[in-house]
């Protein structure tokens, strides 16, 4: 049965991470596996490997073919590199002390470089977030420099607000006193005007008395004409009084003749 070591995918959609397994080449790859050695997580920077290291490379001495992903995967943690060793040790160019030391300097160097690598990582985003903090502290100085630019105007316009408030409340008083000081000066003749108004008062009087017995006057006749008027309704009104007695004195002989006229026919 031919085996193979792949990777069976898990997780949700754009955030997948993987199952290291040994399966059948001819199952599915997310199907029935035969084996779980280790997981593959490629969302963290550096990408986690976890990896059972002797099952790893017990399969891969039992002839189990891995994936391109897989294999990379395995020389990366050095399952590839000890297997060589050890087909080194099996055909006779060195013991297995010399394997074993030389995979232990591989192992060291590999380390290394993974160390640098996030070293690298971490410094560069740690560079990222001081310039990204350098950028941000910019920034605020130069909203805090516009804030204390435009607090700085306003308190000047204040200041000049004010000024101009103070100097106009100051021409204003001025202003009243030279209006009130003529009005001072001509109070004495104000006082001295109605000694010689009093004639002129008195003939007015007069002329007023002169005038209401013309409208005196006036009012009696206008009461003279209305019993005038009045006589003209009273006319009228016996006229109509008298109207119906001659409407009953032609009537009458009408009445006779009738009378008349039946003794007649009874005679």
């Amino acid at each position: 049965m031919p085996v193979k070591i792949r990777l069976a995918r898990h997780g949700r959609k754009k955030f997948a991470f993987y199952h290291i397994v040994v399966a059948d080449s001819r199952a599915p790859r997310d199907g029935r596996n035969i084996e779980r050695i280790g997981a593959y997580n490629p969302n963290t920077n550096p990408a986690t490997i976890e990896l059972d290291f002797d099952k790893a490379l017990e399969w891969v001495t039992k002839g189990a073919q891995p994936t391109d992903t897989a294999r990379a995967i395995l020389s990366y943690r050095g399952v590839m590199m000890k297997k060589h060793l050890m087909d080194g040790v099996r055909k006779g160019a060195f013991d297995e002390a010399e394997a074993e030391r030389r995979f232990e300097a591989w192992l060291k160097e590999k380390e290394a470089k993974i160390q640098a690598k996030i070293d690298k990582i971490t410094a560069d985003a740690s560079t990222d977030a001081e310039k990204r903090l350098a950028a941000e502290a910019k920034v605020n100085e130069a909203r805090a420099a516009e804030l204390a630019k435009r607090k700085s105007d306003l308190a000047a316009e204040a200041k000049a607000a004010a000024k101009s408030n103070e100097e106009a409340a100051e021409e204003t008083p001025a202003k009243e006193t030279v209006e009130e000081t003529p009005a001072k000066e001509e109070a004495p003749a104000k006082e001295e005007a109605p000694a010689e108004e009093v004639p002129a008062k008195e003939e007015v009087a007069e002329e007023e008395k002169a005038e209401a017995p013309a409208k005196e006057k006036t009012a009696e006749e206008t009461k003279a004409e209305a019993p005038a008027e009045e006589t003209k309704t009273e006319a009228a009104e016996k006229a109509k009084a008298e109207a119906p007695a001659e409407e009953t004195k032609a009537e009458a002989p009408a009445e006779e003749k009738s009378e008349s006229e039946e003794k007649k026919e009874a005679k």
